[in-house]
């Protein structure tokens, strides 16, 4: 394995499901490569697979022809070597467990040390501004805290890639623009790939290297937007006011309406 290893590679990926009203196509043929520290974005159309992806990927589900490989070995071995890390939409902290204790959960999980994982889980606080909350508990911390906390967390084990689905999705516009720049910093200080689910094209733009444009079910990628825009290692706020990233959000936007058709049926994610 080299340097070249894309962090994912997906190769000719279907998958169906059995649904009471009969068998539906969520992903078709699909080929994704994800450089090493790069960050991608899967948008498109509820119900065209994303997060379908994103679960194949992290070896919670199986695709049924095709294959998927982290960092050149499958997703199941990628798995029990922590190679990536996970943040869902709901931050899915135990209440009962301290913000300290929440962040050091995997690393206790696989043996690891008391004193070691105090010592990760402060530094992990740290990066993440959240410091002087490591013994306050999940229902003491607003949502974007929460959050917060939760990518922490899937930092713990130093993955090479980070996988989120929807991460922002339940936040305030206001507090989801501040995780969007805390990620992007996270992101520069850590090294990791990323991929990330969305349904919003400006969120895409803002945090992305590439695009990923998903057609309507079965899911297929119709395209893939480079960002023409200031490396994502350079990003702040004052992009948001740049004619440069109004251009990507409408190259984006004419990308994922061009591929939008008629959807019938019930809904995969």
């Amino acid at each position: 394995m080299t340097d070249l290893t894309p962090a994912v590679s997906v190769r000719g990926v279907d998958r169906f499901f059995d649904t009471k009203e009969g068998r539906v196509h969520a992903l078709s043929g699909v080929d994704l490569d994800v450089a090493p520290g790069e960050f991608v974005s899967l948008i498109g159309p509820s119900g065209c697979g994303k997060s379908t992806l994103l679960r194949l990927i992290a070896d919670l589900d199986r695709a049924d022809s095709g294959s998927v490989e982290v960092f050149g070995k499958s997703s199941a071995a990628a798995r029990i070597d922590q190679d990536y890390g996970i943040a869902f939409q709901q931050a899915g902290l135990l209440p009962w467990r301290t913000v300290a204790a929440n962040v050091a959960l995997p690393l206790q999980v696989h043996g690891i040390g008391r004193a070691q994982r105090e010592e990760r889980a402060a530094e992990l606080l740290e990066m993440v501004g959240l410091a002087e909350f490591a013994d306050r508990f999940p229902d003491q911390l607003s949502g974007g805290m929460q959050q917060r906390v939760a990518i922490a967390r899937s930092l713990a084990e130093k993955p090479r890639l980070l996988l989120m689905d929807e991460p922002f999705g339940a936040l305030d516009e206001m507090t989801r623009e501040k995780m969007q720049s805390d990620l992007l910093r996270i992101r520069a200080e850590t090294g990791a790939a990323v991929v990330f689910v969305t349904h919003s094209i400006p969120e895409a733009v803002y945090l992305s290297d590439r695009v990923v444009v998903m057609s309507p079910r079965p899911g297929r990628i119709s395209e893939i937007v480079a960002m023409d825009i200031a490396d994502t290692a350079h990003r702040g706020d004052e992009l948001r006011e740049e004619q440069g990233y109004f251009d990507m959000i409408t190259a984006v936007r004419e990308s994922l309406h061009g591929g939008e058709i008629a959807m019938r049926g019930v809904e995969t994610r």
